[in-house]
């Protein structure tokens, strides 16, 4: 395992409700890559079906049933595995996962073997994303690359979500976006990243940009264009940052009561 990533984020607009056509947008742009050795592909929140639980006419019926994915059998799903294949990368795919009769705001993370490493279900819905049921964890997931967390969106705005994925072991955090966005979001993420040590890489349909241990901005790429934003991710400068280890655990019993 090399301390530096390869970072493919995905910057462009989906269309909503618009399954087939976001899909070969994604595909192209993935394909786009090829012979730049990226190792891990990035795209925003819900990107097939163009975070469609902000339309009307998308109620939580239809999310699920026409828009949810099952991860086992779905062709968008499989499709997604024989990229990750065809690319030799790692993948994290924005989607409506379906699971009963439940559907998730979903991050899929799949390895160069087409095997979905894990799933992350985006745990702070507000608005809209209450057509959506609340995940229930914040996993981390053990790759070839690293060790990586998850955060979708809004998950951003609690400082605890990031603190959580760090001192659990990750490595590095994604944070597949569709919402807000812009200056003030930028301090945001700088914020999460010297508070935390560790590099996230916030992908958003309108910019991609990762933000480093140090709190300053690593790589930026904004534009009104279908683009991917290629940048090395150094894991190592991570223990750059010792606050870490001067916490006060013992004081914090509060923020869980």
């Amino acid at each position: 395992m090399s301390d530096n990533i390869r970072i493919g984020m995905i910057k462009t607009v989906p269309k909503k409700l618009a399954m087939a056509e976001n899909w070969e947008t994604f595909e192209g742009l993935v394909r786009g890559a090829a012979g730049r050795d990226v190792e891990l592909f990035c795209s925003p929140e819900g990107f097939l079906d163009g975070y469609c639980s902000t339309e009307d006419e998308c109620d939580r019926d239809r999310l699920r049933d026409e828009f949810g994915q099952d991860l086992s059998n779905d062709s968008y799903p499989t499709r997604l595995k024989a990229l990750a294949v065809e690319m030799s990368a790692h993948i994290i795919f924005g989607l409506s996962e379906k699971r009963g009769d439940r559907a998730y705001n979903a991050a899929v993370l799949v390895d160069p073997s087409g095997d979905v490493v894990g799933v992350y279900h985006k745990t702070h819905l507000q608005g809209h994303d209450h057509k959506y049921s609340p995940g229930e964890a914040l996993p981390i997931f053990d790759t070839d690359l690293g060790r990586i967390g998850i955060m979708i969106c809004a998950d951003r705005r609690w400082p605890e979500t990031a603190r959580v994925l760090r001192v659990g072991g990750a490595d590095i955090i994604m944070n597949p976006t569709y919402g807000m966005w812009g200056d003030a979001n930028e301090g945001w993420m700088r914020t999460r990243s010297y508070e935390n040590g560790v590099h996230i890489c916030f992908t958003h349909p309108n910019v991609a940009l990762i933000t480093d241990p140090e709190g300053n901005v690593s790589g930026k790429l904004q534009s009104n264009i279908p683009d991917v934003l290629i940048h090395d991710v150094d894991i190592s400068l991570n223990d750059a940052r010792s606050h870490l280890n001067d916490r006060r655990p013992d004081l914090y019993g509060p923020l869980t009561e």
